[in-house]
């Protein structure tokens, strides 16, 4: 099949990580982690199919996932396991074997990442790919404060001359939930981000990523709100 029209999530998942033991397999509300955001990218239509690059194929099956018309498990080159290895060139590995159009990769460490937000995303997207005004896409966290750096001198503002801090500049914070890319982009920086990218502000709340235990709390707390939220709708 070629890659005309076609939208790919790319969904890396490893056995081991280094703060979080077994984290993305680990419960949260009663189900594993990784099934949160794999629920949410198998609800959208615009998604053709989820690509999983594994070491954890076994660990996967234990937990009920395994290969189906959306979901393909590719086991991931020893050359490319590991902690230190470059999330790039995983990703350049999948774009070499899956043919798609659009790419959109997201993590497991994102439970949170609402199929709302990913279509919403993906639609600001194509706008930006039809009038040439962008090349791709990545979430962003959009914060107001005062920042300083080590010396305790001011990056961002006049101590002398304080403001509201909704009035300073805003500064965005990539957040790692989702990025939307294509092949050509992806070659023409050797990243999923490319020379003409979108920051598509997201919900904080929504944008929890995990990668320590303090962030693993706030997971569940988010998720129980959510949780409640559904029963009373």
């Amino acid at each position: 099949m070629t890659g005309s029209g076609r939208c790919v999530a790319l969904l890396p998942m490893k056995a081991n990580s280094q703060r979080v033991k077994g984290k993305n397999f680990r419960p949260l509300h009663g189900k594993p982690l990784f099934a949160w955001i794999l629920d949410s990218l198998l609800a959208l239509d615009e998604i053709d199919e989820v690509v999983i690059n594994t070491d954890a194929r076994h660990i996967l099956a234990e937990n009920g996932l395994v290969e189906s018309d959306r979901v393909r498990i590719r086991d991931r080159k020893a050359e490319l396991c590991g902690d230190t290895v470059s999330m790039n060139l995983i990703l350049a590995d999948d774009i070499a074997a899956v043919e798609a159009e659009t790419y959109l990769m997201t993590h497991t460490t994102n439970p949170m990442l609402r199929p709302e937000t990913i279509r919403a995303a993906l639609a600001a997207y194509r706008a930006g790919v039809a009038d040439g005004t962008a090349d791709s896409l990545f979430t962003v966290n959009k914060i107001q404060t005062r920042f300083y750096r080590a010396d305790a001198s001011p990056v961002n503002h006049d101590p002398d001359n304080l403001v509201q801090t909704q009035d300073l500049e805003p500064w965005f914070e990539e957040n790692s939930n989702l990025f939307i890319f294509s092949r050509d982009s992806f070659a023409a920086t050797n990243a999923r981000i490319g020379r003409k990218p979108i920051l598509h502000e997201m919900n904080k709340m929504e944008a929890v990523d995990i990668d320590t235990p303090e962030d693993w709390a706030l997971a569940e707390a988010v998720a129980s709100l959510h949780m409640q939220h559904q029963k009373t709708a």
